[in-house]
């Protein structure tokens, strides 16, 4: 393994990643998505801003009847995508594009996708410092693509009643459930994530469903730490087949 790489694994080591020592890498957001995001009928699942493929390789491992389009525009991280997929013999199912989001339609995808799962980029450019880290900045930052984005290209890929995913800072919530309703995409499920119990929420699951009727759940809030540091009971299982 190059010195520029670690590896993670999951599932008791069935599943190897492998992201950049330096540079952007993946936080629990993208395990808890991956979690959350339940199938449940769908074949063809799109990966937006895939990053090293850490969400489509759990979604794959889980469930064996789907096929994910990761796109991602950054040439390394897309790179690295394809060779996690390839080894962990998963590349049969996960097609991996380098491509800019905002350009994609369904011709790329052969038709419309089920569901688009996304932990889309959150920081305004102009909010607080930009990461230097070219590769971090453009993951965790507006630059290349913004919420108005990621739900454009939602829109027009997704089939009728397909779902999308994602998650969100909690402080934007209004945000999300706003610009998901004009762009046609009706919130329907929620759920608040916490990093300790009786602490603020950070960020937050949303699930919406296009061209759906108004109406949303709100489900139980998740804990991700207990006092001692550790993960909960739920949050532990994410990691475990």
């Amino acid at each position: 393994m190059s010195a520029l790489l670690t590896q993670d694994a999951f599932f008791q080591g069935r599943i190897q990643v492998r992201q950049y020592r330096a540079g952007y890498r993946f936080s629990i957001d993208s395990v808890i998505l991956a979690h959350l995001t339940d199938p449940r009928g769908a074949k063809r699942i799109l990966d937006l801003g895939a990053g090293c493929g850490i969400i489509a390789l759990l979604l794959t491992f889980r469930h064996p009847d789907i096929h994910v389009f990761c796109v991602e525009i950054q040439a390394e991280l897309a790179e690295l995508a394809a060779l996690n997929a390839a080894a962990n013999h998963l590349d049969d199912r996960m097609a991996v594009f380098c491509q800019d989001m905002k350009t994609l339609t369904q011709e790329k995808t052969c038709g419309p996708v089920d569901m688009v799962v996304c932990n889309p980029p959150y920081h305004r450019p102009a909010s607080g410092r930009v990461n230097p880290d070219n590769q971090r900045a453009i993951a965790r930052h507006e630059i290349s693509a913004d919420l108005g984005d990621v739900l454009d290209v939602a829109r027009r890929t997704l089939m009728t009643a397909g779902r999308l995913d994602l998650i969100y800072p909690a402080e934007r919530l209004t945000d999300v459930l706003s610009l998901m309703r004009l762009k046609g995409i009706e919130p329907k499920l929620m759920r608040m994530i916490h990093s300790r119990k009786n602490e603020e929420a950070g960020t937050v699951w949303v699930e919406g469903v296009q061209n759906a009727r108004p109406g949303i759940r709100v489900l139980a809030p998740l804990t991700i730490y207990r006092e001692d540091g550790s993960y909960t009971d739920e949050v532990a299982r994410m990691f475990s087949p």
